[in-house]
């Protein structure tokens, strides 16, 4: 999609789909390679994420695994705070995300910060989240837990029109794979994902290790590498314009192959 999100100030073309990296520091993320709790092993996975390729990194605080218990507001700010702080100085250029569903943490990470995105997995159930940021001028990632197509396209279009009434410029769309939906549920949104552009906004795909991957394969989060790759590389073809992953390498290379398909058939 010809889309460029406004970085303060920083212009971020998604003609070209991005990779966002994933950095939990969270002792409970389903996906114990994702966990980074030490100072060094932040600094460390920070750099790991944009040395092999990712143009994001999505900093998660609190996990929204499915049976876990969500982390209270005071140690999800300090968690996050400690983290970007460690981020921000070992990839000073990097672009981070923030992964909540709380406006006071996503208020202390771009107020204290300069936090790039905001990434709330609740559609903004929050009410001081869309308010929030778009005083700030925050690009914003909506997802959406609604079981079907139809209904996270009807609730996309609500959403959006309320973030457009307060003046939210940059918004990207997420069908929420995983969140509030059952795994034939998964795929006939995967494969219908295209519809999605009738918003004319840009589309995240997060599906890295998730269940519907690792179920289908009868297999684990940690044994679902490549069938991350297979359902990353189907939502490229259906307009993805950044892929949410845990494992950077290999997301980059199924753009790169994306990308030279899609050179083939202007050629």
């Amino acid at each position: 999609m010809d889309y460029t999100l406004n970085i303060r100030g920083r212009l971020l073309s998604l003609e070209t789909p991005l990779v966002m990296g994933i950095l939990n520091v969270t002792p409970d993320s389903f996906y114990a390679g994702s966990r980074a709790m030490s100072d060094e092993a932040i600094a460390q996975r920070a750099q790991t994420l944009v040395g092999e390729g990712a143009a994001i990194i999505d900093i998660g605080g609190c996990s929204t695994r499915p049976g876990g218990t969500l982390a209270t507001e005071t140690e999800e700010t300090d968690r996050v705070r400690r983290a970007l702080e460690i981020v921000k100085a070992a990839t000073p250029d990097g672009i981070v995300s923030i992964d909540t569903f709380r406006a006071s943490v996503a208020r202390m990470a771009i107020n204290e910060f300069g936090a790039d995105i905001i990434n709330d997995v609740s559609g903004g159930e929050d009410p001081e989240m869309f308010p929030l940021t778009a005083s700030t001028g925050t690009p914003y990632i909506l997802m959406s837990q609604q079981p079907t197509l139809r209904d996270v396209l009807v609730e996309f279009a609500a959403r959006v029109q309320q973030l457009r009434a307060l003046h939210q410029k940059d918004i990207i769309l997420d069908p929420g794979f995983g969140f509030g939906k059952t795994r034939p549920g998964n795929f006939r949104i995967l494969d219908e994902m295209d519809k999605l552009q009738v918003l004319g906004l840009p589309v995240l795909a997060a599906m890295s290790r998730k269940r519907m991957v690792f179920e289908t394969l009868e297999s684990t989060p940690a044994e679902s590498l490549n069938g991350t790759t297979v359902v990353n590389t189907m939502a490229l073809m259906r307009g993805a314009s950044i892929i949410r992953v845990h494992d950077v390498r290999p997301a980059v290379e199924a753009v790169k192959i994306y990308n030279a398909l899609c050179s083939s058939n202007l050629a």
